[in-house]
């Protein structure tokens, strides 16, 4: 059984608000929630439930209406905007949905393309490791165009890995990726977390995917609603269907 030694991040009484007056969202409301160090954390729920928001905002990418962030033990809003870009690049990973590769480098150099920016050399030891598990060795010195989207997105998740962050973000990271394709991607994610003791957060709408989770939280109207420990497909596929069912009622 893995043991967790801590909170990678962690949120208290967040609450995210857009607009005022008729036109006032609330996509978080009072959101406190920790994820924890060497865990796959799966965030779940209907469409506009808040499921990005509280990754952008848990990420650093966003800010708070009220409410705190901290990654580690590090408070977010006692940063400036350099602080938390040092923050962003040194100890968190990204995984979009877009693969967001720079179609002139090749894989290789996409992968180690934060690091160049900022100035450091990587770790290669580190760096091999992250590579072979992802399968890419023998396709570094490929461009995007000549890698297909489920080797473009094993780019992604090596670059996000290359730093060694602390906890990795990923939003529906296996979204435009066939079924296949995307299986490989989780279980990438799931071995970053087994084999190489990162933490990773990732926003989902695909009960298959969260099956490859630790744990699953789901959240509803901004809110936290449930906390799901050792999901499978068939359990979260059943609690979905809660809420579909709830909002034909409401």
């Amino acid at each position: 059984m893995r043991t967790t030694t801590g909170i990678a991040a962690a949120t208290a009484d967040l609450s995210k608000v857009y607009g005022s007056g008729d036109t006032r969202v609330v996509a978080l409301d009072r959101v406190s929630i920790a994820f924890r160090e060497g865990e796959f954390t799966a965030i779940m729920g209907p469409s506009g439930c808040g499921k990005s928001t509280l990754m952008h905002c848990a990420a650093g990418l966003d800010s708070p209406s009220s409410g705190s962030v901290r990654v580690g033990t590090t408070e977010l809003s006692t940063l400036g905007d350099r602080q938390l870009t040092e923050l962003r690049r040194d100890r968190i990973g990204f995984i979009f949905q877009a693969f967001n590769l720079l179609p002139t480098l090749t894989a290789l150099e996409n992968i180690t393309l934060p690091l160049t920016i900022a100035g450091r050399r990587p770790d290669q030891q580190w760096l091999d490791r992250v590579i072979s598990m992802v399968g890419l060795s023998q396709r570094l010195g490929h461009r995007p165009a000549q890698l297909s989207g489920g080797q473009q997105q094993r780019v992604a998740v090596a670059r996000a890995l290359a730093s060694r962050p602390a906890i990795i973000f990923g939003d529906e990271p296996t979204g435009n990726l066939d079924s296949r394709s995307g299986a490989e991607v989780l279980g990438f994610l799931r071995d970053s977390v087994r084999e190489l003791g990162r933490t990773v957060v990732m926003v989902t709408h695909d009960p298959v995917a969260a099956g490859y989770a630790d744990r699953v939280i789901f959240l509803a109207d901004g809110r936290l609603v449930d906390d799901m420990p050792s999901p499978t497909p068939g359990r979260v596929l059943d609690r979905m269907k809660d809420f579909d069912t709830r909002s034909r009622t409401s």
